[in-house]
């Protein structure tokens, strides 16, 4: 239990996510938006249809309808109507955010997704000046962010709607363990026969869903990447603020105390988040200094955690 409630802290927290569909700007969500995000499909799939109807520039209305009608399973031939949407999002927005948004992932199984997916990498290619030097590697990439972003909103309407401890949450959870669990072994393949991957070779998008995919490990195998990722920093490809995260969810998932301070865990009896015990209180600022980060309690902050670091 303690994993699930670790992944409720993290995974369901911003900093992790790539991309479900749209992202929503303070203020600027819609009726649509908000049925999306309850789970009630058709409903906003209506929404979305009336709203790109009034305005059908709106590259976020557009994607997010195309989004719905990927995840939706009560319309026949929706694929079609998916991709016709998804082919107009992509000539207002011309992103990678499709090849990794979990909302795609049925969409994915349809034959017209390599029809699509072949024609976004090659106006990509186009717009930025060929940015993926290894585009069977992005694409392994790309499907593997997909799938480890896939079902948190589903698992959040059912914290909702049913308690953290329901058995629709606790099957939600154990399904998502199996597909990280898939999605693990898959990286391992890969880092093993191409390496960690490289920004200039994979772009940017790819090569974060590698850290995410490792980050997300509960067996501790993460651990071998750490030499990789630290790499990575030093060539400045990755923040230092990943290194740590992984660091210590290594530690965690050794039932150590964290060395940085980047986790935190949900305490039920006080329902709120505290930080998980720490290496050493004294010294997490002066480790954190050591990777450019700011002090701890400046971090905690944003989950609106307090902290007083110990003096020696």
């Amino acid at each position: 239990m303690k994993s699930l409630i670790f992944f409720l802290i993290v995974c369901l927290s911003s900093f992790c996510k790539l991309a479900v569909a749209q992202p929503v700007a303070p203020g600027q969500g819609n009726k649509a938006d908000s049925l999306m995000n309850e789970g009630n499909i058709p409903e906003a799939i209506a929404e979305y249809k009336r709203l790109y109807f009034l305005n059908p520039g709106d590259k976020r209305i557009v994607y997010n309808y195309a989004c719905a009608l990927s995840v939706d399973n009560s319309v026949i031939k929706k694929f079609d109507s998916c991709f016709k949407y998804l082919n107009i999002a992509v000539e207002l927005d011309t992103s990678v955010a499709a090849l990794t948004d979990p909302d795609l992932i049925p969409a994915r199984e349809d034959k017209e997704w390599a029809v699509f997916e072949k024609r976004l990498i090659s106006m990509l290619n186009t717009k930025y000046n060929s940015p993926y030097k290894d585009i069977e590697y992005a694409r392994a990439l790309w499907r593997l962010g997909a799938n480890d972003q896939a079902y948190f909103n589903e698992i959040g309407i059912a914290f909702r709607k049913f308690g953290m401890r329901s058995s629709v949450a606790s099957a939600l959870w154990r399904l998502k363990f199996m597909i990280q669990e898939k999605s693990q072994k898959e990286l391992e393949q890969l880092v093993a026969a191409k390496g960690w991957p490289k920004i200039g070779d994979v772009g940017s998008e790819a090569a974060m869903a590698a850290y995410l995919v490792a980050m997300h490990t509960n067996d501790g195998s993460q651990k071998k990447y750490l030499p990789m990722i630290r790499q990575k920093c030093e060539e400045k490809e990755l923040p230092w603020q990943r290194y740590a995260n992984i660091y210590d969810r290594c530690l965690f998932n050794e039932n150590k105390p964290q060395k940085y301070g980047t986790h935190t865990r949900f305490n039920e009896q006080t329902r709120s988040e505290e930080l998980y015990p720490l290496e050493n209180e004294t010294k997490v600022d002066e480790w954190r200094k050591e990777l450019g980060l700011e002090p701890l309690a400046e971090y905690l902050a944003r989950f609106n955690i307090k902290f007083q670091p110990k003096q020696d």
